[in-house]
C-alpha cells in the first residue's frame, strides 16, 4: 500500500511539473525573456500588417523592453475561419494570446462569452485614449457598456463612381446625389447612354457573408431612420417602414430596373474583387456602393493600378433616402486590439497596444495597409491625409453608424444575408422579405426579443 502511495505522489508531482513547463512555455522564449504573443489575421500572401510589424515597429518596442520578446503569430485564414480558431485559442489560459485583433463585428459576442478583458481601467489613465475618434468608441463597447478594445483600424462606406462613364453619359462630376432617387436616375442614366456597362453594383451574394449585411442592407436601412436594433427596448426590429424600403430599393436595382451585374458575378464570394480589380479599371461599372479599403486597389502597389486614379473615380458618400438629416449616411466597422481574458501577460499587452496606438506607430500602420486611422489628429499628417481618397473617407465618419453591439448580431446578419439574396434574385418580393426575415429573426434570439417598428 505504501509503494502504491508512493508511486501515486511521484506520479502527481511529474504531472505537476510538466503542467507548470506547458503553462510557463507560454510566457517565456528560448533566450529567458516573457514572449508576448500577438495574433491577427493574416489573409495570405498580401499581409499588411505583417510588413508593418517587420518595418522596425517590433524591434523598438523590445529595445524599450530588453524584457520581453514579441511573438508575432499570424492566422492564415477566411475571417470566419479565424473569429473560430481565435476563440478556441482564448477559451484556454494554455493557448489564449496576450494581444488579439478582434473584428468589432465580433468583439461584443467575444466579450460576453468571456474571452475579453474588459480595458475600462486602463483607458481611464491613458492619455491617448481621448485623441481616438469618438465615433469609434462605440464600436468597441458591448452590450454591458465596457469597453473591451482599442479601435486600430476604421472604415467607412459610400459610392464609387467612374467620373470617365459620368461625363460621357452627360451626368455631372463631381457627383452628390442628395437622396436614393438621384442614385437610381444615375444608374438608370448610365444604362440609356453607355453600352457595355454595369450601372450600379451592390454585394447581395449570401457568398459575400457580412458585406451583404453592411456594405448593402445596412447602409440602406440606416439612411432611412430605423435600424435594426432598439437599444432602448433591447430588442431586434423585425418589421418596420426602413426595412421594406430597403428590400424595395434592393428589388429595383437588381429586378425592375436591372442595373446590377449578371448573377453569375453578384453570387460569387469574388464579387468584390471583380468589381474593383476589374470592372472599374476597365472602364465597365459606373457606380459601386462599397467601402474605403477599395482605393488600394488602384495605387502604384496594387491589384489593379490605375494612373491618376482621382481624375477618373470618385468617392461619394451615400445619402439619406430622403435627404433627411444628417444628410449622408455610412456604416463602419475596423479592427481593434485587445486583450483576451486568461492571457499571461495581461501588463506587458497593455503597454504593447499603447506602443501601437502611439501617433507615429498608428499612423505608420494606416500608410502600410490603406485603413483608415482612428485618431482625431491623423488629419495633421500630409504623407496621410494626401492618399487618395483619404480625406473623403474621413469625413465621411462624422456620420457613421456601428452594428448593434449584441452577441446576436452575427445570427441574425446571417439572416439578412440570404433573404437580399433572395430579393436580388426575384424568389422574394419585398413584403415577403420582410416576413422570412421576422420568422428567422424570431427563430434565432427569440420571439419575444423582437419588435415591430411603431
Amino acid at each position: 500500500m505504501w509503494k502504491s502511495a508512493k508511486g501515486i505522489c511521484l506520479f502527481m508531482l511529474i504531472f505537476i511539473l510538466v503542467t507548470m513547463a506547458a503553462c510557463s512555455s507560454n510566457t517565456e522564449s528560448p533566450d529567458g525573456k516573457k514572449e508576448l504573443t500577438v495574433v491577427y489575421r493574416s489573409p495570405g500572401s498580401v499581409d499588411s500588417l505583417k510588413k508593418f510589424f517587420d518595418s522596425g515597429v517590433v524591434d523598438e518596442f523590445e529595445k524599450e523592453h530588453p524584457d520581453i520578446d514579441v511573438k508575432i503569430a499570424p492566422i492564415t485564414a477566411s475571417e470566419g475561419d479565424y473569429f473560430s480558431k481565435v476563440a478556441l485559442q482564448m477559451k484556454s489560459a494554455e493557448t489564449a494570446p496576450d494581444v488579439v485583433s478582434e473584428d468589432t463585428f465580433m468583439l461584443n459576442s467575444d466579450a460576453n462569452a468571456g474571452y475579453l478583458e474588459p480595458l475600462d481601467d486602463r483607458i481611464s489613465d491613458w492619455d491617448e485614449w481621448g485623441n481616438i475618434i469618438e465615433n469609434l468608441k462605440s464600436g468597441v463597447t458591448a452590450e454591458d457598456g465596457k469597453v473591451y478594445g482599442v479601435p486600430s483600424t476604421s472604415d467607412s462606406r459610400g459610392l464609387w463612381y467612374s467620373k470617365e462613364l459620368f461625363q460621357e453619359a452627360g451626368l455631372p462630376v463631381p457627383w452628390e446625389p442628395k437622396n436614393w432617387n438621384d442614385v437610381l436616375d444615375a444608374a438608370i442614366t448610365i444604362k440609356e447612354k453607355t453600352d457595355g456597362v454595369t450601372p450600379l453594383f451592390m454585394q447581395v451574394g449570401k457568398a459575400n457573408g457580412e458585406a451583404v449585411s453592411m456594405q448593402t442592407l445596412e447602409m440602406l436601412l440606416y439612411g432611412t431612420g430605423d435600424t435594426l436594433y432598439d437599444e432602448t427596448d433591447k430588442k431586434w426590429v423585425v418589421d418596420s417602414p426602413g426595412l421594406l424600403d430597403s428590400f424595395r430599393f434592393i428589388e429595383q436595382v437588381y429586378n425592375k430596373e436591372n442595373l446590377g451585374p449578371d448573377f453569375s458575378v453578384v453570387m460569387s464570394g469574388q464579387s468584390g474583387n471583380v468589381a474593383f480589380q476589374q470592372l472599374f479599371p476597365q472602364k465597365k461599372l459606373a457606380i459601386a456602393l462599397d467601402g474605403s479599403w477599395n482605393a488600394r486597389n488602384w495605387a502604384e502597389n496594387g491589384a489593379a493600378p490605375i494612373e491618376n486614379v482621382e481624375e477618373k473615380i470618385g468617392f461619394a458618400p451615400m445619402p439619406t433616402q430622403e435627404g433627411q438629416d444628417p444628410g449622408t449616411i455610412t456604416m463602419s466597422g475596423g479592427w481593434a486590439w485587445a486583450i483576451p481574458s486568461k492571457a499571461d501577460m495581461k501588463e506587458e499587452a497593455w503597454e504593447f497596444i499603447q506602443f501601437l496606438m502611439e501617433k507615429e506607430n498608428s499612423i505608420s500602420r494606416s500608410l502600410t495597409d490603406g485603413n483608415l486611422n482612428t485618431r482625431t489628429d491623423a488629419v495633421e499628417v500630409e504623407a496621410y491625409v494626401n492618399r487618395p481618397y483619404a480625406k473623403e473617407a474621413q469625413a465621411f465618419l462624422e456620420n457613421a453608424q456601428f452594428r448593434p453591439a449584441n452577441d446576436k448580431y452575427p445570427a441574425v446578419s446571417t439572416q439578412l444575408q440570404t433573404v437580399v439574396e433572395a430579393v436580388a434574385t426575384g424568389k422574394l418580393s419585398p413584403d415577403d422579405a420582410v416576413e422570412q426575415y421576422k420568422a428567422g429573426v424570431e427563430r434565432v434570439v427569440g420571439k419575444e426579443n423582437t419588435k415591430v417598428a411603431e
